[in-house]
């Protein structure tokens, strides 16, 4: 009853449920409620981790898959009318061709002397998995297909309204199979502006397991001088581990948030490494895109790490941290910090804000302690440091650097207890303990001369 994704879905499901039970096959929508006790076994069985959730059952339930479709009622009729008949329909003759193949998606197409063998079979095998992503059809005559010539043995073709236009395959694993779509239905460069048609294209790109090369210009005014070069790159490192990406910066203000960047960085590319480790270049020009690229797979690139700018003031009783003051006001201050990583956005943390103002205020005339907290959304974090998977998150650094993660309750006696007890005596810093020295050899002196006097 409280979660708001299945209430906003139920209306649409009901409707997608009473257009589907005409349907010739009926095809069944069906609903149970996973959190009843009565239905926790089949929840179990079925690996139900949120809600909602939809499962397609076939053959009795002896053949599950997890339905990725849209969450409205014509989009789910859409997506679940494809689901029945064969995942590869046969094609006899170009009028087959021409009702079948949409030339504007992807498309693809199994080419078989004979529609049986281990290979045929795998076939059909990657047609089921991918029969919701991906349009498939198989014949055993490739002159009846809109592109590409005949061929003498098994081959996947498939066929696409960019680049190349069609690319054959002839390596019949499922697992190679399934890799060759996924890289071969992404352009060589995945254009990202405001025309809706290239949203498929987009989602892909960033579904892949590539690292991801984005290079953002104003298409208005600087995008031919760029569009050639930078194509040309992208075909240099094709099949190489990069994918590549042309935005229009009028386009990129989600990105530009994300990185941390300015739209007066422009033009700029950055890449997201597979690693997670990001690199910049910002005012590139079109003729240095293939060297910093050629720096980047040399290993030679300097990270780039996203910091809000380091605040003018910070004399609130909890102190804001910044990527680029991380290491000096937490790791190297040599006294006890708890550290709350938070999300604007995040009502959780909008509650504690107010509870940790009184943890700091009382804790205030403490020299030894720091309250603080760092906006994560806008910084990056060391993740071999910090695990933060939601919001609010809180680590503890003690004054002698041992480092926990706070899972007490939210309230300003809880957390004070906690620092209380796993606090240390403050750590001086190197110049501290430079002046200390100095000021026992200073004690140590007027106790001699004394003892001479």
């Amino acid at each position: 009853n409280s979660c708001g994704h299945c209430k906003s879905l139920a209306p649409e499901y009901e409707k997608a449920a009473a257009e589907l039970s005409s349907h010739d096959p009926p095809i069944v929508l069906a609903k149970y409620d996973a959190s009843d006790e009565a239905n926790r076994a089949l929840a179990t069985q079925y690996e139900i981790q949120g809600f909602p959730t939809i499962k397609i059952l076939r053959d009795g339930g002896k053949k599950v898959q997890d339905y990725n479709g849209p969450r409205e009622a014509d989009g789910i009729v859409a997506y679940l009318k494809k689901q029945v008949g064969p995942a590869s329909p046969e094609i006899k003759s170009k009028e087959d061709a021409a009702n079948l193949i949409d030339e504007k998606k992807i498309f693809v197409v199994g080419i078989f002397p004979e529609a049986s063998g281990e290979k045929f079979e795998n076939y059909l095998t990657l047609a089921e998995k991918l029969r919701a992503e991906i349009n498939f059809a198989h014949t055993v005559d490739a002159k009846l297909l809109p592109r590409g010539g005949p061929v003498d043995k098994p081959t996947l073709r498939l066929l696409k309204a960019f680049d190349e236009l069609f690319v054959d395959f002839e390596d019949f694993q499922v697992d190679a199979m399934e890799k060759f779509i996924a890289e071969a239905s992404i352009p060589v460069v995945t254009v990202f502006d405001n025309d809706p048609n290239n949203n498929e294209y987009v989602n892909k790109f960033f579904d892949g397991t590539n690292s991801e090369a984005l290079l953002f210009v104003n298409f208005s005014s600087e995008l031919e001088a760029f569009k050639s070069k930078y194509n040309d790159v992208a075909k240099l490192y094709k099949g190489e581990g990069v994918s590549f990406r042309l935005g229009d910066v009028e386009a990129g203000e989600g990105a530009f948030e994300y990185f941390g960047l300015k739209p007066e960085q422009a033009p700029l590319i950055v890449i997201m490494g597979t690693d997670d480790q990001k690199y910049l270049k910002d005012h590139v020009e079109p003729d240095a895109i293939a060297a910093w690229l050629k720096d980047y797979k040399d290993g030679k690139l300097k990270p780039y790490v996203k910091s809000q700018p380091i605040p003018e003031t910070n004399d609130e009783p909890v102190k804001v941290v910044v990527r680029d003051t991380l290491q000096d006001m937490v790791f190297n201050s040599g006294k006890n910090v708890l550290l709350e990583f938070y999300a604007p956005w995040c009502g959780h943390c909008k509650k504690l804000a107010p509870i940790l103002d009184e943890v700091a205020v009382s804790l205030e005339s403490d020299p030894d302690v720091l309250i603080a907290e760092l906006d994560a959304t806008r910084n990056d974090l060391p993740k071999d440091q910090f695990d933060v998977q939601g919001f609010p998150t809180m680590y503890f650094k003690s004054a002698s650097g041992k480092l926990s993660q706070y899972d007490g309750d939210r309230t300003k006696e809880a957390i004070i207890e906690f620092i209380e007890k796993n606090r240390d005596k403050p750590v001086q810093s190197d110049s501290a303990k430079t002046i200390q020295r100095r000021m026992n050899y200073r004690g140590l002196w007027d106790t001699v001369h004394w003892w001479w006097m």
